[in-house]
């Protein structure tokens, strides 16, 4: 379990104790706190914003010292970080070679792709490599696998696990299947933390666009749906930074009409999903085998590719 140290224990300027016990009432450690903003936790706990202020502010010193993190880097320092970070394998060679070795922790990875490409089995894998040690390709972590579409198969978990050798995979993934965008929202918020705490390093959302085009329909409700995704998605990756995780993320795709009269597939979400996530990758089938392109990212090539195969025993090179 990482760290949890009590808010109670917090010492904040001008802050007294029935103030810190209404807000270990919402936030039970201080490690969580550096997560919100005033506002956030000064509408969560019922105090006062200047109060809020000075609490929030405590804990990102409390829990920056204890993490060994600092709020500015030197350029040289900071490369030195972002190389040391782990790599999670996909189990596929091919794939992880298009991906520079993997997925990174602390990065959000977006796939793409029409019903039926692998999206969701890739998903599972996942689940499944992230519980491999490192000597392996895995972060000898957990999974929390937070599923919007109600396509979780243990089954397929299991069958996929057989393969690479872990052993009772199903106790390292927690599912989370929420009805609606107000549950979703509400589980990341509050349930997370918990389970984040106990050694998750793998968040997937599969997918993340359904509930929100199912609920926010037609033009007059599409800022609204925006802004919620993109809380959401801020949300989601305060976890990936904070514990040191990945986030994969499936996304649906619309059809684009173009100028020569030939429409393409691109990504649903518009540019909120597409400024939250660091790489933006599309999954196409290709008579007997699966394509996974990079269509936006920071370092990997944009328009690489790779090819594999979706059998019994999950995703392997073509």
């Amino acid at each position: 379990m990482a760290d949890c140290t009590p808010v109670r224990e917090l010492k904040a300027p001008g802050v007294g104790k029935l103030t810190l016990d209404r807000v270990a009432e919402v936030v039970e450690c201080v490690e969580d706190l550096a997560l919100f903003n005033p506002e956030e936790l000064s509408e969560r706990a019922g105090i006062e914003p200047e109060k809020a202020a000075a609490i929030v502010r405590a804990a990102r010193r409390l829990a920056r010292e204890k993490l060994g993190l600092k709020r500015v880097y030197s350029g040289a320092e900071y490369a030195r970080v972002l190389e040391g970070r782990d790599v999670l394998t996909t189990g596929v060679g091919a794939l992880d070679e298009l991906l520079g070795g993997g997925l990174r922790t602390w990065d959000v990875y977006e796939f793409a792709g029409e019903f039926g490409t692998g999206k969701t089995q890739l998903c599972h894998q996942l689940a499944v490599t992230v519980q491999l040690p490192p000597s392996r390709g895995g972060l000898s972590g957990k999974a929390v696998y937070i599923d919007t579409e109600g396509t979780f198969s243990p089954q397929r978990v299991e069958a996929m696990a057989e393969r690479f050798g872990v052993e009772r995979p199903l106790d390292g993934v927690y599912v989370i299947r929420p009805l609606n965008v107000d549950e979703l929202e509400e589980a990341v918020i509050e349930d997370l933390p918990a389970l984040m705490r106990d050694n998750v390093r793998l968040i997937v959302v599969d997918s993340i666009i359904a509930l929100y085009r199912a609920e926010f329909k037609g033009r007059e409700m599409l800022a609204a749906r925006q802004q919620r995704i993109n809380y959401l998605l801020d949300w989601l990756k305060r976890y990936a930074r904070r514990y040191g995780s990945v986030v994969a993320m499936t996304n649906q795709v619309l059809s684009q009409p173009v100028p020569w009269g030939v429409s393409i597939k691109v990504p649903a979400g518009g540019n909120i999903i597409a400024h939250a996530s660091t790489h933006r990758l599309i999954i196409r089938r290709a008579g007997d085998a699966w394509v996974m392109e990079v269509l936006d990212s920071p370092i990997l090539a944009r328009g690489s590719s790779a090819k594999f195969a979706v059998t019994g025993r999950g995703l392997e090179d073509a």
